[in-house]
């Protein structure tokens, strides 16, 4: 009869060695599932965001060309405005130094200006002139009207006693001979009578 002790043992041990090496697939197992988990809560943010990247992309795609095409736009208009900027400055080369322009232009209104206070100047002047030609005309006519009437008055033989008043608030002349009164332009003067042989005539 052998011993079955050795047996025993060795299935003993061997059993022991499956269990270790089950629970080392189950712990690796159990590490994996973990992993695993972990990496799928990560996953699914970087997910999105990647999806969030695609799409952004599109948009940004979209943006850029716009950005280009705002910057032709802006180009072109630069372009205008240096040529426009190009023809001002052409411009302003042939008018020439715009302070100086306007100096001139200022000169040539004082000159005109001149010349009008003298035209205006010479037609006073002229009518001054008019008016004392006109009284002088009127009285030299009333010296010759006067001296017509002392000569008619001489003619009839009355200076050697006329006697000369004047009345000035009427500007009238009047000549006194006696009683007689003789105005100015040699007629008879009002409310007085001639005397002697004149007074038949």
């Amino acid at each position: 009869m052998t011993d079955p002790t050795p047996t025993n043992a060795a299935t003993s041990a061997h059993t022991n060695t499956e269990t270790e090496d089950q629970q080392k697939k189950e712990a690796l197992a159990a590490f994996t599932a973990t992993l695993h988990s972990v990496g799928t809560n990560l996953e699914a943010p970087l997910r999105d965001r990647a999806a969030t990247i695609t799409a952004n992309e599109a948009a940004l795609q979209r943006q850029e060309a716009e950005l280009a095409e705002h910057t032709a736009r802006l180009a072109k208009q630069n372009a205008q405005w240096m040529g426009l900027a190009d023809e001002t400055r052409e411009g302003l080369k042939e008018i020439g130094d715009v302070q100086n322009w306007a100096e001139m232009i200022e000169r040539d209104l004082l000159v005109l200006e001149e010349m009008m206070d003298g035209v205006e100047r010479e037609d006073c002047e002229r009518e001054d002139c008019e008016r004392e030609d006109c009284e002088r005309e009127d009285c030299e006519r009333e010296d010759c009207e006067r001296e017509g009437a002392l000569m008619d008055v001489d003619a009839n033989g009355y200076q050697s006693d006329a006697q000369e008043s004047y009345d000035e608030r009427d500007g009238h002349q009047e000549m006194q001979n006696g009683d007689a009164l003789v105005n100015g332009k040699g007629k008879k003067a009002k409310g007085s009578e001639s005397r002697g042989w004149l007074r038949w005539w």
